[in-house]
């Protein structure tokens, strides 16, 4: 196994159907409490393993996720009220870097999530078809990407990465 990428990469072809963001959005909805329940129970030691070699700590991956879905959520916002713009990218590893991120409790991004959480999806219900067509630019990729389409990937994310902390509790024991 990929210790990397436990659930694999994100892949999604074709069109995406209503039914199909129903799931992601209830996806999107239920990380924060799935994020929680993956770090319940871990002492401070133990947050500071690395979910594989090389790695990040446990902590820098609950860090990341609410960086990372800080970042989405103004990139949907974005693409939903300007036509589409070019988004700013960040260096997520050298977010992961800083002091906030390595040392931290990950309980305050726990709460980052939960109230991000709360407004993305109240937001992502309101979303018509023409909305979820939008798109922005991202210059680092080069791609224009469809609102829809992020909506899928951002899931995958939050599965993805709660994914590796469970991993490396399965093979610890933890």
């Amino acid at each position: 196994m990929d210790y990397r990428y436990p659930i694999g990469q994100f892949t999604y072809t074709g069109e995406v159907t209503r039914v199909q963001r129903k799931q992601w959005i209830q996806e999107i909805e239920d990380l924060p409490e799935r994020a929680r329940e993956a770090t319940h129970g871990l002492n401070e030691e133990q947050l500071n393993l690395p979910y594989r070699e090389g790695g990040w700590m446990l902590r820098q991956v609950i860090h990341h996720m609410a960086d990372s879905h800080m970042n989405s959520v103004i990139r949907f916002k974005l693409a939903l009220t300007e036509d589409t713009p070019v988004i700013r990218p960040y260096y997520e590893e050298r977010w992961a870097e800083l002091s906030d991120s390595r040392d931290l409790q990950v309980e305050c991004s726990l709460q980052l999530l939960d109230a991000l959480h709360r407004r993305w999806t109240v937001l992502l219900n309101t979303l018509s078809d023409e909305d979820y067509a939008k798109q922005f630019y991202h210059p680092t990729s080069k791609e224009t990407m469809r609102l829809d389409h992020c909506l899928g990937m951002y899931a995958w994310h939050g599965n993805h990465h709660t994914a590796q902390i469970t991993s490396l509790r399965g093979r610890l024991g933890i």
